[in-house]
């Protein structure tokens, strides 16, 4: 896919996202068992979120610590996670389908676009971590990398990347789908 590909998916990829999220409004059919199930996936992917944007230093530094050093976008894995989890918790396999093309069409075309924004502000550097550490889906759970900074989590960095967006956005959903499951 060619960088203007990337540079449509990286612009429409919040419309996108809130079209398929008003299609799951009208169209989800929570059960208690799939409601479940699905909010614990989603509550993983936040996780995973939080967790990254506190290691997140955007646009300043390389960062490869805590969950950086086992996925190279780990905010896009906890965005996945909790997209597969609301898919689960809302009971429709056409909405789960939907924002798996979603997450495939639009979201791996900016991951990729974002790389090549790192490989040129980070240079040789970004090549080193990159051969290393995977692109989405973590492979090495227990090694830690010689090239890890040492960086902690800080709540600072959490609220500076605005990741507690993600987290009402979550409650927002499983609250929805908890009223619609109430007033069937």
């Amino acid at each position: 896919m060619g960088s203007s590909y990337g540079d449509w998916a990286a612009r429409s990829r919040v419309p996108l996202g809130f079209a398929l999220g008003v299609a799951y409004l009208i169209f989800s059919q929570p059960t208690r068992r799939l409601f479940g199930a699905g909010a614990a996936v989603a509550l993983l992917g936040l996780g995973v979120r939080t967790w990254a944007a506190g290691y997140l230093d955007k646009n300043r530094n390389l960062t490869v610590s805590g969950p950086y050093a086992y996925t190279r976008h780990p905010l896009y894995l906890g965005s996945l996670l909790m997209g597969l989890g609301f898919a689960v918790a809302g009971g429709s396999l056409a909405l789960g389908i939907a924002f798996v093309a979603l997450f495939v069409l639009v979201y791996w075309p900016v991951m990729r676009r974002e790389e090549g924004h790192l490989r040129c502000q980070f240079g040789a550097t970004y090549d080193r971590y990159a051969d290393v550490v995977p692109l989405l889906l973590p492979t090495r759970f227990a090694r830690r990398h010689t090239f890890s900074c040492g960086e902690k989590f800080s709540w600072k960095r959490y609220k500076k990347n605005r990741e507690y967006e993600a987290a009402a956005g979550y409650l927002a959903g499983i609250i929805f789908l908890a009223l619609k499951m109430a007033l069937r």
